[in-house]
Formats: structure tokens, C-alpha cells, sequence
């Protein structure tokens, strides 16, 4: 089998407008290195032309290999996927969008030479994103290292390098309901980051709207914590708590006073109030159930309709199934 330096794992999703530019500014890069590369293009369900522009690319350039899923399974498991078939001795996960700059590959790839085995990116700022998506982001990442035991760097997303032996323990890890740059931190290794400033998207539309963010920023708590179902206890004992030293005060005014609790607007919107919270920690318990739920089920992480752009030969219509 040939022997490969670096793998590139590139995440895709309706990526037509730029997935040209991604391609040559990844493949100067790779170039650059005098190395030799591989270019992991996962296609995650994609309706637009991706994947025939990225099977066009293939034919011309042997570094390039297409994992084509058989529907859309998510951007995290298109992370899982280009590392379970990466063959390199580093292996790079990159977004196709352009807001990662490529060049930095470089310097990520400095710091591995150097001994590290994961460099991630922090970024220092983030052009083209709301203010609300900004403070967002920054208040999930620091609620998330607050309530975790694993040391997850603040201000990061995907972009990062890992070494082989890195990959290999991730291809263990199995769950379901996946937050990568989580279980990344959760393995340990030498870890050190690369600043940078964060771009603008080239082309296209984001593919991660705030129903996709908060999807993954539940699966981030969910798998790394379990304090949310603490939160829940004693908020739980504090309300019952609070409940029970109302009624004793309603009790005292009975007996004891000649005043009484009159009207019933007080107490509906008390009962309308513990019955939110109860409510709010039912859902809070339904996270973690409907996590078991998954994970008992024993399905496979994703489906491959086909590869392309392998010495392998793989005929076309064929099912490779992960499990």
C-alpha cells in the first residue's frame, strides 16, 4: 500500500460554488510540503453538483478520493468517516467553506513536527458572523468547559491536525451522538493551537443555522457531562422545598391569623410555575434517555453509496456499510 504524509478531511455539503477554489488552494498548499497527500472529500448528502465536480477533479488528480454517503448523516460523522478511512501519519479535518485558511495547515503541521500531537485552531476573531452567533458560541464553549472534567479549548471548532495514533483511538470511539473536537480532548496526547483570524465564507449559505448549533451544542454537554441531571435534582429539592415552606405559611395564616391567602390568581401562577419546571427537567432527563435510546439501537454511524478517486476498485450502486 502506498505510503501516505498527511490526509485532508474535507466535510461537504452543497458546496458547488466553491469547491473548485477549496480544491486548488488545499492542493497548493499539500504541494508545498513536497510530501506525499491525500485530499478526503466526504460528501454528506448533497443535492447540488458537488459530487460531480469533485468526480471530475478525481480523474485528473490522483490524490483525491470522494466517500459518497447514501443521504445526508451530519457533519460530525462526516468527520467520523474521513477518519476511519484517512491513511496518513497526520491527518487534517478542514470545512470546504474557506473560512479555515488552508495555509495554516502548515503551521499546524510545524508544531506535529515538533512533537505535538494534536494542534488545534483558536481562532482571535470571527468576520462574517452576527453578533448573536458570536456571543453564542463563545457562551457554549465556556458553559461547556465549566460543567465538563476535560480540558475542551474555548474559541475552536473542527480545524485541527491529529496524529496517527490519535485517529486510531477515535476510530474506537463509537457513540452516536458525536462532538468531535470533544472526544479529540477527551483522548489526551500533546495538545498545543495555532492562532488565526477566522474568514468570511467564500461561497454558499452557513450549514450549521441555530437548530443545527443547538443539536450540537446539546450533544457536546450530553456526552461529556452529567451535571445537567444534577442541576435538575436540586433544583428539584429546592422548589419542593420552597413549595412545602409556602405551605406552612398559608397553614400559619389559617390557624393562626384572622387573614387568609385570598384570590386564586397567586396560586395558578404558582402551579403554572412548578409545572414549567417540572416539565423543563423532564426534558432535561429526555436528553440523556433519547441518547440511550441511540446508542442501544446498534445501527451504523453511516452508509457509503461509493468511493471514488481510489486505487480500490468499487463498483458503482454498491452499499459499503460502516458499522
Amino acid at each position: 500500500m502506498e505510503h501516505i504524509k498527511y490526509s485532508i478531511i474535507i466535510p461537504v455539503y452543497n458546496e458547488e460554488e466553491v469547491i473548485e477554489t477549496t480544491y486548488e488552494r488545499l492542493s497548493n498548499v499539500m504541494h508545498s510540503t513536497k510530501e506525499k497527500y491525500e485530499l478526503l472529500f466526504v460528501n454528506d448528502g448533497s443535492q447540488d453538483k458537488t459530487v460531480e465536480i469533485l468526480k471530475e477533479i478525481s480523474l485528473r488528480d490522483s490524490s483525491i478520493k470522494l466517500i459518497d454517503f447514501s443521504r445526508n448523516f451530519g457533519h460530525q460523522i462526516a468527520i467520523t468517516a474521513g477518519m476511519d478511512y484517512a491513511r496518513g501519519e497526520a491527518v487534517v479535518v478542514i470545512d470546504a467553506d474557506l473560512q479555515d485558511p488552508p495555509e495554516l495547515i502548515l503551521d499546524m503541521i510545524d508544531k506535529w513536527k515538533q512533537g505535538y500531537e494534536v494542534v488545534y485552531a483558536k481562532r482571535t476573531k470571527r468576520k462574517g458572523e452576527t453578533f448573536f452567533k458570536k456571543q453564542t458560541a463563545a457562551m457554549f464553549y465556556r458553559t461547556l468547559r465549566s460543567m465538563t472534567d476535560i480540558d475542551i479549548p474555548i474559541d475552536t471548532g473542527d480545524f485541527r491536525l491529529i496524529d496517527r495514533k490519535v485517529c486510531e483511538q477515535m476510530k474506537g470511539l463509537q457513540e452516536k451522538n458525536r462532538f468531535v473536537r470533544g472526544l479529540v480532548s477527551w483522548v489526551g496526547f500533546r495538545q498545543t493551537a495555532v492562532e488565526y483570524e477566522r474568514d468570511e465564507r467564500a461561497a454558499g449559505e452557513t450549514k450549521y443555522p441555530l437548530k443545527k448549533m443547538l443539536k450540537l451544542s446539546l450533544d457536546g454537554i450530553t456526552s461529556f457531562s452529567y451535571k445537567p441531571l444534577k442541576l435538575a435534582t436540586y433544583a428539584g429539592s429546592l422548589f419542593s422545598g420552597a413549595g412545602f415552606v409556602y405551605m406552612l405559611y398559608v397553614l400559619y395564616l389559617k390557624f393562626f391569623t384572622e387573614s387568609t391567602v385570598t384570590g386564586w390568581a397567586s396560586l395558578v401562577i404558582i402551579q403554572l410555575f412548578f409545572s414549567g419546571v417540572v416539565l423543563i427537567l423532564l426534558g432535561v432527563i429526555g436528553e440523556y434517555i433519547g441518547r440511550i435510546y441511540d446508542e442501544s439501537k446498534g445501527r451504523p454511524l453511516y452508509i457509503v453509496r461509493d468511493i471514488y478517486g481510489t486505487e480500490t476498485s468499487v463498483k458503482k450502486e454498491k452499499q459499503m456499510i460502516h458499522e
